[in-house]
């Protein structure tokens, strides 16, 4: 991912069908509205994980409504690099949870679901690391930005948003949400 270019020109460009080549519902189009609404999610609400873990469940139903009311608040604490230190990425955080409640399983006992959750998680890690070079939040604003921000601190946090906070990081949630929902649909079409 070229990070000099403008996201949001990035989600326009795949977003934008001028024939009837791709069929409405199709992998590409559900991909792309669950990449554009964790883009937006984190545009007006903030944090990272919960924004992107709600996108994907809008539109690829993962949970019933109650049970993923629980994740969401589960998921608050992780947003800025867990609890805005910097470390492991929240939009990546967020995948990793949408991929635990399509294949996962809360009997503890069904290790072959521990096992495959394990794997396919791996394999988003993997092509999240692949675009960004690292699962960490602080190495990834030094990337995007050419710095670190400190969030607990009122002049980084305002630097933050000057610098283009709110354009930057909901293009890493986009990327990540886009890349948990391809694993999810490509698995729920083998099934």
């Amino acid at each position: 991912m070229n990070s000099d270019r403008d996201i949001r020109q990035v989600e326009r460009d795949s977003s934008i069908y001028l024939t009837h080549d791709i069929p409405p519902g199709s992998k590409a189009k559900i991909i792309d509205a669950v990449s554009i609404s964790a883009f937006n999610n984190n545009r007006a609400y903030e944090g990272c994980a919960r924004c992107v873990l709600a996108a994907i469940n809008e539109h690829l139903r993962l949970s019933s409504p109650e049970g993923f009311q629980q994740c969401i608040s589960a998921s608050t604490a992780l947003s800025g690099g867990v609890a805005r230190m910097g470390e492991t990425c929240g939009a990546l955080l967020g995948a990793i949870m949408a991929l635990g409640l399509e294949f996962g399983s809360d009997d503890m006992s069904l290790f072959n679901r521990y096992d495959d959750t394990m794997r396919i998680s791996r394999d988003l890690f993997h092509a999240f690391t692949d675009r960004y070079g690292t699962a960490k939040c602080a190495d990834i604003q030094e990337k995007l930005f050419g710095r670190r921000y400190d969030f607990f601190n009122e002049e980084d946090r305002d630097a933050w948003y000057k610098d283009g906070g709110l354009q930057k990081c909901p293009s890493v949630c986009a990327a990540a949400a886009g890349l948990a929902a391809e694993i999810i649909l490509d698995y729920r079409e083998k099934r």
